[in-house]
């Protein structure tokens, strides 16, 4: 089993259900030297505007999510859902665990 750190609509019940079939069960987690910003991505109904997480190198910025415990089709699916402007990267958690995220392609 691989986990992954949510941040924005991956932590969305009703996404989670379309990309996985299922809703998820995590837990609440802390991801240091990060900050939030939003991207605008050109959608088929026009341009949609999502989170998106950059490195700060400053111990002081945090971002709360949730850690999911996913297998390896499921974080297949969430690359898929995410697309071409997200890639996943390792972090390292506050609580010290590796664990997958996504951020943005360089």
């Amino acid at each position: 089993m691989a986990k992954l750190f949510a941040y924005g609509t991956l932590k969305d019940k009703d996404i989670q259900e379309n990309i996985f079939g299922r809703s998820l069960t995590g837990t609440p987690e802390t991801l240091l030297g990060y900050s939030v910003h939003t991207i605008q991505i050109e959608e088929e109904f026009g341009v949609e505007t999502y989170p998106i997480i950059t490195p700060t190198n400053n111990s002081l910025d945090c971002i709360d999510g949730i850690v999911y415990e996913l297998t390896q089709k499921d974080l297949e699916l969430a690359d898929t859902y995410e697309g071409k402007y997200y890639r996943r990267i390792e972090v390292l958690l506050q609580s010290k665990e590796k664990v997958w995220v996504y951020s943005a392609v360089n």
